[in-house]
């Protein structure tokens, strides 16, 4: 698979609608990151801690590396030093453990709230109720060492494409009913994290500014992951 070929067909898809590719890296050796590098990419998107920690010490240090995996609070503090956006928040706990690793290292940490937008249990979210109980809370306006930047989600996985759609519908007219509302000011409706490599066409074409797509440029995952 040519991945440079890959990449510039996708940046230049992705950029013509509006929205910007993250390479999703996980499982991938240094080497086929660096091919994707060297093929004009700079925004990474990593699932685990260890991997990503790792990747960060031994390649370029002008890669904008994006936590896009679900994110344990006792790891926190490996990578609020040089993360460029975390998009999996997805508990109080979480955001206050940001919050608090960010401000011992003096660096205001940027984040994505993660909804449940999908059918299936397994995906993590904060729901619709939730997530209002979080952004209208007085205690979130204290919290100068995270920036809120918007929304994530995941679809459901499922050929049925009008069900991934009114999925991705449902968490852009959230997105957009947050943006006019009154925001504090650590947050701001920006960035709308949308669409791996099954469903980024869709998300597209319902608002998404992040694609999150891996397959379609690295090929299928490094066996035993």
């Amino acid at each position: 698979m040519d991945i440079k070929n890959s990449i510039h067909l996708l940046q230049h898809e992705v950029s013509a609608s509006g929205g910007r590719l993250i390479a999703v890296s996980k499982t991938q050796p240094e080497e086929t990151v660096r091919q994707a590098y060297n093929g004009g990419q700079r925004l990474f998107g990593e699932n685990k801690v260890q991997e990503m920690t790792a990747k960060y010490e031994a390649l370029p240090k002008d890669i904008a590396w994006h936590m896009i995996g679900h994110l344990q609070t006792n790891k926190v503090r490996y990578i609020v030093p040089f993360v460029t956006l975390i998009h999996s928040v997805d508990s109080q706990k979480l955001i206050d453990e940001i919050h608090k690793q960010g401000k011992k290292m003096d660096r205001i940490v940027p984040c994505l709230l993660q909804v449940h937008i999908a059918q299936e249990e397994a995906k993590f979210g904060f729901n619709e109720d939730e997530l209002f109980s979080v952004l209208e809370s007085p205690a979130i306006e204290g919290l100068d060492f995270i920036n809120i930047q918007g929304l994530m989600g995941m679809a459901s996985l499922t050929e049925d494409k009008e069900k991934i759609r009114s999925e991705f519908k449902r968490l852009k007219n959230l997105f957009d009913k947050i943006k006019l509302g009154k925001l504090p000011p650590n947050m701001a409706m920006n960035e709308l994290s949308m669409g791996m490599s099954s469903d980024y066409k869709i998300a597209l074409e319902e608002g998404s500014t992040l694609v999150r797509i891996g397959t379609a440029i690295f090929g299928e995952r490094m066996p035993g992951h």
